[in-house]
């Protein structure tokens, strides 16, 4: 299996950190930071960027810590655990890219089954370890291992942004290099 990334290639695929999702898990702090490092990073690769919600009447909104544009990017709202509802189905398929760094809450759920759900539709899935969580480490352990029995490359923030990256001394490096510091 290749990991090498592309921007031109790739979604950055966020699911539901939402306000009260994000207040009862353990790694909350971790996992804002590194999925906002991931946003700006997409950002500028001009990569494109889906949220998805879970129920938001219930569970709220994505966290207001989350560097969320309502007017530019794709928000799905669901009560499906996966992610990968008909909607995001179209909108993947109109993008035309082969794979999906992806990141949220909770690990073993929604992250989950939206990871089996892209790879059985044939999508490379890179899995940001650091940029996902789970109200227990258990359950987010589990998660990760059955994403990577499923096919998921099991990746992390720095090593997805250098990836992207390739080289230092260029500009979108300076800007970038400064979020790991």
């Amino acid at each position: 299996m290749k990991t090498k990334l592309s921007a031109k290639n790739s979604v950055l695929f966020i699911v539901d950190i939402q306000e009260k999702l994000a207040n009862i898990m353990e790694d909350k702090t971790q996992v804002i930071k590194n999925n906002n490092i991931l946003i700006e990073m997409a950002r500028a690769f001009s990569m494109d960027i889906i949220f998805t919600e879970q129920y938001p009447k219930g569970l709220g909104f994505t966290s207001d810590e989350i560097l969320i544009n309502r007017e530019k990017d794709f928000i799905e709202e669901k009560t499906s655990f996966t992610g990968l509802t008909p909607n995001v189905k179209e909108k993947l398929k109109a993008l035309g890219k082969n794979t999906i760094i992806l990141t949220g809450m909770e690990t073993h759920i929604c992250v989950y089954q939206t990871a089996r759900d892209l790879i059985s539709d044939g999508y490379r899935v890179v899995l940001v370890m650091d940029a996902v969580c789970s109200r227990t480490k258990d359950n987010k352990n589990n998660g990760l291992d059955l994403m990577k029995l499923e096919g998921a490359i099991i990746s992390n923030t720095e090593t997805v942004l250098y990836d992207l990256l390739e080289v230092s001394g260029t500009p979108i490096f300076k800007e970038l290099s400064k979020l790991i510091k």
